[in-house]
C-alpha cells in the first residue's frame, strides 16, 4: 500500500524566483518554510531581496517562478486576486510604519481596519478586539485617538503590529520590524510576538540584518543568499 505524501503544515515557498523588471532578479531558487510554533529567521544585507521574499510569502507579490502554499494549499493567484481566506491568514508588519499606513485614520481606525474589511463581527466586536490588541502592545487609550503624524515611529509600530495580529493570523511575516526601533520598543515588540508564537502557535518570519536580534529571536535562521 502506498502511504500518501502529507506535508506538515506551514507557510512554504519552493524553488521562488523572483524580482521587480526585467532582468532584475533578487530572490532566485529560494526554499523557506514558517512552521506553526515557530521563528524562522532570514538574514542578509540590504538589496539582497529579503523584503521581495517577504512580499512572495506574503502573497503580495507573484513569483517568476516556483510556488507558495498555505499549509499544503497551492497558491494559484497573487495580489488582489489571492483568495481572502488565503490572504487573511498571513499577518504583516513592514519596516517603515509611515509608509504602511492612511495618515488620515486614527490609530484605532487603523487598528480596527482588517477586521472590518473581512467583518469580524459587529462593531462592538471590533471595538474589543482593537481594545484588546492595543493593550497587548501597549497603546493607550488616548493614543489611539491620535493619527500617525502625531504619534512617534515606535507608537507607529506598535500599532502597525497590532493591526496584523487583529485577525488571529496563522502566520505573521516581520520585514524589519524593529529596524527604525529603540532597544526598549524592539523588545517589547518581539515580546508581543513571542507570547502569540507560544500561546497559540504563530509561526513567524523574522526578516533582518540585525544577527544578534536573530540569534536571541529565531529557533532557526536561514542565509539563502549565502552570507
Amino acid at each position: 500500500m502506498t502511504v500518501p505524501d502529507v506535508q506538515p503544515p506551514g507557510l512554504a515557498g519552493r524553488g521562488l524566483v523572483a524580482g521587480w523588471r526585467r532582468g532584475a532578479r533578487v530572490v532566485d531558487d529560494v526554499d523557506v518554510t514558517v512552521r506553526p510554533g515557530r521563528v524562522l529567521g532570514v538574514a542578509g544585507p540590504s538589496g539582497c531581496g529579503k523584503s521581495t521574499l517577504t512580499r512572495v510569502l506574503a502573497l503580495l507579490h507573484a513569483p517568476w517562478s516556483g510556488s507558495v502554499e498555505v499549509d499544503g494549499t497551492p497558491v494559484r493567484r497573487f495580489r488582489h486576486g489571492a483568495p481572502v481566506e488565503l490572504r487573511t491568514r498571513i499577518g504583516v508588519v513592514f519596516q517603515s510604519p509611515r509608509a504602511a499606513t492612511d495618515p488620515r485614520m486614527t490609530l484605532h481606525d487603523i487598528l480596527a481596519e482588517p477586521l472590518r474589511a473581512t467583518r469580524r463581527g459587529d462593531e462592538r466586536a471590533v471595538r474589543a478586539r482593537v481594545d484588546e490588541v492595543a493593550d497587548a502592545v501597549g497603546l493607550t487609550a488616548e493614543l489611539r485617538t491620535r493619527r500617525p503624524h502625531e504619534v512617534s515611529d515606535g507608537q507607529l509600530q506598535r500599532a502597525c503590529l497590532a493591526r496584523a495580529l487583529a485577525p488571529s493570523p496563522d502566520y505573521l511575516l516581520c520585514d524589519e520590524m524593529t529596524a527604525m526601533l529603540d532597544a526598549s520598543t524592539t523588545a517589547a515588540l518581539v515580546s508581543v510576538v513571542g507570547e502569540e508564537v507560544t500561546g497559540r502557535g504563530l509561526g513567524v518570519l523574522a526578516v533582518s540584518h540585525d544577527e544578534p536580534l536573530l540569534a536571541a529571536w529565531a529557533d532557526e535562521v536561514l542565509r539563502p543568499w549565502g552570507t
